[in-house]
């Protein structure tokens, strides 16, 4: 169940900030992955291999799927799983920079029901569990609801704004704002911070499985580009990109972008 989910991601959240932060960004090994995907430490090894053993010890039933873990077709048969991603935002933490987050989440028959994202150097641990809504620090959240689209400030990297996602190659007129991490900036929009965030790319489940919940409890919406409800565990575990805003901000969007634009091709 969520209630008892919850905790456990807290504690495990908490203990993998405990493990990272022991080493040095900047001194930490790191290597590329041969997959061309992006970097890994060995603080990500370290996080992950904690969080397979005390989770899966804690709830052997559960399937798993980890950025840093070879996947395995055992979670698919699997009510519930967990999704984690040791650390979300690998290069900010080998830059040395306090802007990286754990993300931990429970999915349950494809729908998150527990979540965590944890940034130990920014003191921020943003939580929710299904129907009881989502927390920073143990106060609850809310998202923003601003007017006009131009009024807007959108976590978005400027790939985002090519003209080729967008009907009529009409850009829409809202402040881009940018900060590393995918499951830090779906927090800081589930907190009000900003007002949405758009990934138009194909998606990791890792990357946004703990964002999806956190931002629906704290009222906004979560979709992919096309404006369908994100669903997880899924065999390929990729998604077609994120929209997530309050539900007028999130209309103005959807309602721009063009659904034959770059995403995921059927």
């Amino acid at each position: 169940m969520p209630a008892t989910d919850l905790p456990l991601l807290i504690d495990a959240a908490r203990e993998a900030g405990r493990i990272a932060t022991r080493y040095s960004g900047t001194q930490a090994q790191r290597w590329d992955k041969p997959d061309g995907t992006g970097p890994v430490t060995e603080a990500d090894l370290a996080v992950n291999a904690m969080l397979e053993r005390e989770l899966q010890a804690a709830r052997p039933d559960y399937g798993w799927l980890s950025e840093e873990t070879e996947d395995s077709t055992d979670r698919l048969s699997r009510d519930k799983v967990f999704i984690i991603d040791p650390i979300d935002g690998t290069r900010s933490f080998a830059e040395g920079s306090r802007t990286w987050a754990h993300s931990l989440a429970v999915a349950e028959d494809g729908w998150i029901t527990a979540a965590v994202i944890y940034l130990p150097l920014r003191d921020l641990l943003y939580a929710a569990a299904q129907g009881q809504g989502a927390k920073l620090n143990g106060t609850p959240i809310h998202a923003s609801a601003p007017g006009a689209m131009n009024e807007a400030e959108i976590l978005a990297a400027k790939p985002n704004l090519d003209p080729k996602h967008w009907r009529a190659g009409d850009v829409p007129d809202f402040n881009r704002v940018y900060r590393p991490s995918l499951a830090y900036r779906m927090a800081l929009v589930a907190q009000g911070r900003f007002d949405g965030m758009l990934t138009l790319r194909p998606s990791w489940e890792w990357d946004i499985a703990a964002g999806d919940l956190i931002l629906r409890e704290a009222g906004g919406l979560c979709t992919d580009r096309a404006g369908q409800a994100l669903r997880f565990n899924n065999p390929h575990p990729r998604l077609n990109g994120v929209v997530a805003a309050g539900p007028d901000l999130h209309a103005q969007l959807y309602a721009r972008l063009d659904p034959k634009g770059a995403g995921i091709q059927a």
